[in-house]
């Protein structure tokens, strides 16, 4: 029997090209079907992107900052130190630390899309895919950074790492002042997700 292609519409043809309008469009599809629910998906994102993740990242951080023979090993071999600690799997098999100093602020960048290191940090903020700063970051990462509200010195050279499917990057921000007496726990929730990118500097929890 000959197929009629006007007999229904192809998922192609009705869904917008843009994949961020695609998405929206089969959530909406979905929720109208009832098969999803908004509020539930907002919370599983906002769980991956904002508490699972950069807590994961932030604990590696925090023990960096008061283990000097952790940081030495992160920092010679990070993929093997995250791995034991359980942080490992898709979009985490290959991880490079950098560290932050008074002379050089480490930031990260894909320049060809989105690679980030998932488990240590989650899904990657809506900014970090933009085609603006994948492009930016490059180019002028001082005036990003300001943007971003990170003034450095003039005298802190910048230096952009751009990650790929086959190395990710995790920056090790500077401790902050003032935090000598504090443990490694109390120093967790000090490591923003923005700071273990370069774009943010960690700073005091609410």
């Amino acid at each position: 029997m000959p197929h009629d292609h006007h007999d229904h519409d192809h998922a192609h043809a009705v869904l917008p090209p843009d994949p961020a309008l695609r998405v929206k469009a089969i959530e909406t599809i979905l929720t109208q079907k009832g098969l999803i629910d908004p509020a539930a998906l907002d919370e599983i994102i906002d769980t991956y992107e904002n508490r699972i993740g950069p807590k994961n990242g932030a604990l590696v951080v925090a023990r960096a900052w008061t283990d000097p023979e952790f940081r030495a090993a992160l920092l010679d071999d990070a993929t093997s130190v995250v791995a034991e600690l359980g942080f490992y799997g898709r979009q985490g098999e290959h991880i490079t630390a950098v560290e932050n100093t008074p002379e050089q602020h480490n930031m990260v960048v894909c320049t060809l899309c989105s690679c980030y290191p998932w488990p240590l940090l989650g899904i990657p903020p809506s900014w970090y895919k933009s085609d603006a700063y994948r492009a930016r970051a490059v180019r002028e990462p001082r005036k990003v950074l300001a943007e971003f509200g990170v003034a450095l010195p003039e005298g802190t050279k910048v230096r952009v790492w751009d990650s790929t499917a086959e190395m990710r990057y995790l920056v090790i921000p500077m401790r902050p002042e003032g935090t000598e007496g504090l443990s490694e726990e109390d120093l967790i929730p000090w490591v923003t997700r923005d700071s273990m990118v370069g774009t943010g500097l960690p700073g005091r929890p609410e």
